[in-house]
């Protein structure tokens, strides 16, 4: 049955998809490369709030911003560390390089913390519900979307009013001419990467929120169908990954609702042939871009 309050749990779902995509795109944008290392940055932010909150009595705000913090510098060192050695040499090194710091933080953190789930301590609201008219929902779903709309007019405010999102939006149409312009390529990159990572610092916490725990594989599900979101929506634009995030998680919603329950167990398949639908109609996504695309060399 659909209802007020399935609507608010489908838009929640939707909000953090759209933030996942957000974050890939705005590394595609400069290096042309799908990050299959960004599911773990979610779970970098996940064991940021296990391990602070457990081992320090500190309010869950600060927790929080320590997670946010721990995602920040990660995506950031690996930007450092890994993908500046190799974003000047083919696509192929560059996926191979995504793929290793994948593995290599997921591995890491089976071996220094545990293969097993760890609770995570949580604040009442993730756990509280609002009755509005007559109708309850979880209030974790509408400090989602009002923290993604927050996050999101952050952004669009950050991409068109200053220097540093000019020189991003610059660099995501035409990053050889943005260098020529003198515009240090290396700034560029580590912001897109250190802006990347503190959005999935934010996913972190909500989708954290979701069950009070984290594991190794946490942030596998959301990436894989965060692809799939970026693709509907326009891979190489900002707004297309939003809507295509939005897309996503309330058709998914939707399904889980019109299907008969002898045919859940199958609604990710109908939900590809709903994307795949969309693709032929649109096979470059529902937002269109009007600039030619240009990869790091």
């Amino acid at each position: 049955m659909i209802t007020f309050g399935f609507l608010i749990n489908a838009i929640s779902l939707g909000s953090l998809y759209a933030l996942i995509s957000l974050g890939l795109v705005m590394i595609y944008g400069v290096l042309k490369m799908v990050n299959f290392a960004y599911g773990e940055l979610i779970m970098v932010g996940g064991y940021g709030l296990y391990l602070v909150g457990s081992k320090f009595n500190l309010p869950w705000i600060f927790v929080a911003a320590a997670a946010i913090l721990a995602a920040m510098l990660v995506s950031y060192l690996t930007e450092l560390v890994a993908f500046r050695h190799v974003r000047e040499k083919s696509l192929t090194a560059l996926l191979i390089t995504s793929f290793a710091v994948s593995t290599l933080l997921q591995n890491g953190a089976l071996l220094i913390i545990s293969p097993r789930a760890k609770a995570v301590s949580l604040p009442k609201i993730f756990s509280s519900s609002i009755t509005f008219l007559g109708i309850t929902t979880p209030a974790r779903n509408i400090l989602t979307i009002a923290i993604t709309i927050l996050l999101l007019l952050g952004l669009s405010l950050l991409l068109r009013r200053t220097m540093l999102g000019i020189a991003l939006r610059a660099a995501s149409d035409n990053f050889r001419m943005t260098r020529m312009l003198g515009i240090p390529a290396n700034l560029v990159i580590s912001s897109a990467f250190i802006i990347s990572g503190a959005i999935a610092g934010v996913v972190s916490l909500f989708w954290v929120g979701r069950t009070a725990s984290v594991t190794p594989s946490i942030g596998q599900g959301p990436l894989l169908i965060a692809f799939i979101a970026i693709v509907v929506g326009g891979i190489s634009s900002l707004e297309g990954a939003v809507v295509g995030g939005f897309v996503y998680g309330i058709l998914f919603s939707f399904i889980g609702v019109l299907l008969p329950q002898t045919l859940l167990d199958y609604r990710e398949a109908f939900m590809f042939v709903i994307v795949i639908l969309i693709l032929l109609w649109r096979p470059e996504g529902l937002i269109r871009v009007k600039y030619a695309e240009e990869r790091v060399g």
